[in-house]
């Protein structure tokens, strides 16, 4: 593929499960601030701190439970955080299923930036030292409500989407595209939390957390993980005559990599299949199925020093959202990810077409993309065996309101009908405009929402588009009228968004309702994702990469 947006061979991003490594629950600092004294409850809380300190993290060096709790607070201020999301398009987290459980769904986020000279030194092309950062891993890792499963999908970097207004914390506003961009230059336009705005938009998907890595993350924590095995067809070097190239250099059959080798594995593009993003995509895939057989192969975080490096490592080497900025929340992250056997992990890449209208690029493939969101959004496994039973499977602190997954606030009653007030704006032409809106659509939806009982319906004369009909809200006290309207028109709960786009409830009639009083229904969900999404189970050990013509010794 052409390249633009690209420097060098990229970034990847690790999992934040069994690599974070972090504790179970904070220790309360005592009440004065020192942890001597001699009354019972100070002694219990030392006591917790030694437990916590001790059977978590293994800091065997430290001698006493003030220690332990002051190191506590070095590791929680060493952790990087940055904004969640900095677009208008608030999807409000992930919803409980019928029986309590919780889906989490996380963005890996690899970045590129040359910042400093550890990165300069590991990602080269000195003519981006000092540049905007590029996105140029994206992986969306989905957690289900059971934990019976869990499914990655990645996004190529060279893929070209609407990108959506992002707004920094200061004020800063980098207003919507005019046309198509490629999705990593999304980390440019105020940080991660523009990454995840452009997923969101593009998905549908409530995403609960992020984090990020640069290059200098990634070696720190593969050289904590310790060695990962990898496999390629023939003898392989990633180094075009120009010098392009991670100047990865393996022998043909299984090998076995860490620290910056396993960067170089990471990042090659030129060597590997068609010496495009595309390949690099799949073997990242392996590398992560593989470092995830390992762990539990070896047991390794059974080992307090491996332990105790992981944490560290992975504090270091990550930004992560508020949601996330405490060890005791890893931790509880790392104990949810670790439910879920290396047999049910899924990784695949979003189903892809060349781009007609950028040379080079790809688009998201039309139907199989969305099927492959759509099971994301529903929360129904890639790998078409379905989930557990939930009613025997608890998902622990997710479904509990833990720091893994956000906790849902009681839900407020909605109001009767006849006191909500609704807006009803005609998007019938879709996104694109490729259709001519339906005349006079929004008075005949707003007066089947009278005849339900919501008398305070009236169509607007703001036109929009909207490919399926979707009912926005501005504030948290309306989300539960919002889906009483949604109910009534029998729209789904994925139909109902939090919006800072719009004042009051506002529902767009999009291209799937042109006719008739309720919307088109959506097929059956797939229960299976595509070939087209390169599905790689996390047991197969046998998948090995193909090597680039020319690129072998």
């Amino acid at each position: 593929m052409r390249q633009s947006s690209v420097r060098g061979e990229g970034a990847p991003a690790q999992p934040g499960g069994d690599i974070s490594g972090g504790g179970s629950g904070a220790p309360a600092p005592p009440a004065n601030g020192s942890g001597s004294g001699g009354g019972a409850a100070k002694r219990s809380g030392r006591r917790r701190v030694l437990r916590w300190v001790s059977s978590v993290l293994s800091f065997l060096i430290l001698a006493t439970a003030a220690g332990g709790y002051l190191y506590y607070r070095h590791l929680n201020g060493s952790i990087k955080t940055d904004v969640l999301n900095l677009g208008e398009n608030k999807l409000g987290g992930s919803k409980p299923n019928a029986f309590g459980q919780t889906p989490l769904n996380i963005l890996l986020i690899g970045s590129d930036a040359r910042d400093d000279a550890a990165n300069q030194a590991l990602g080269g092309a000195k003519d981006t030292f000092g540049g905007p950062p590029l996105a140029d891993v994206q992986m969306l890792l989905h957690l289900s409500a059971d934990r019976s499963n869990m499914s990655v999908v990645s996004m190529p970097r060279d893929t070209m989407l609407s990108m959506p207004k992002c707004t920094e914390p200061g004020g800063k506003v980098h207003p919507a595209s005019k046309g198509l961009v490629q999705t990593n230059e999304s980390l440019s336009r105020g940080g991660p939390g523009c990454t995840v705005a452009a997923w969101q938009e593009l998905t549908h998907i409530p995403i609960d957390h992020f984090m990020m890595i640069d290059f200098k993350g990634v070696v720190t924590m593969a050289d904590a993980i310790g060695g990962v095995p990898v496999c390629v067809q023939q003898n392989v070097e990633s180094r075009t005559k120009e010098g392009k190239g991670s100047g990865l250099k393996l022998p043909a059959g299984t090998s076995t990599i860490q620290g910056e080798q396993a960067l170089q594995w990471l990042r090659t593009r030129y060597g590997f299949e068609d010496g495009t993003d595309l390949g690099r995509t799949h073997a990242q895939h392996m590398y992560m199925n593989s470092m995830a057989r390992e762990f539990r192969k070896n047991a390794k975080l059974s080992n307090p020093v491996k332990l105790n490096s992981l944490a560290q490592a992975a504090i270091k080497a990550m930004v992560v959202d508020p949601g996330l900025n405490k060890i005791d929340k890893l931790y509880d992250l790392s104990m949810e990810l670790k439910k879920v056997p290396t047999g049910r992990i899924t990784m695949t890449t979003m189903p892809w077409v060349y781009s007609t209208r950028e040379e080079g690029r790809v688009e998201p493939k039309p139907g199989e993309a969305e099927d492959v969101f759509r099971m994301v959004r529903e929360d129904i496994a890639l790998d078409g065996k379905g989930s557990g039973n939930p009613a025997a499977t608890p998902s622990g602190p997710a479904a509990s309101g833990s720091p893994a997954a956000p906790s849902q606030p009681a839900a407020s009653p909605a109001a009767p009908p006849a006191k909500i007030a609704v807006s009803v704006r005609n998007a019938t032409g879709g996104k694109d405009g490729a259709q001519t809106r339906v005349k006079g659509r929004a008075d005949d939806v707003a007066a089947v929402l009278i005849g339900k009982g919501f008398t305070k319906a009236a169509a607007s004369t703001q036109a929009a588009g909207e490919n399926t009909t979707v009912v926005r809200f501005s504030g948290p006290d309306q989300a539960a009228d919002a889906a009483a309207v949604a109910t009534a028109l029998g729209l789904p709960a994925s139909s109902v968004e939090k919006s800072d786009d719009v004042t009051g409830i506002v529902l767009f009639v999009g291209k799937d309702w042109r006719t008739g009083n309720a919307p088109t229904p959506p097929p059956p969900a797939p229960t299976k994702a595509p070939d087209s999404a390169r599905p790689l189970n996390g047991d197969d050990d046998k998948e090995c990469m193909a090597v680039q013509p020319g690129f072998t010794w």
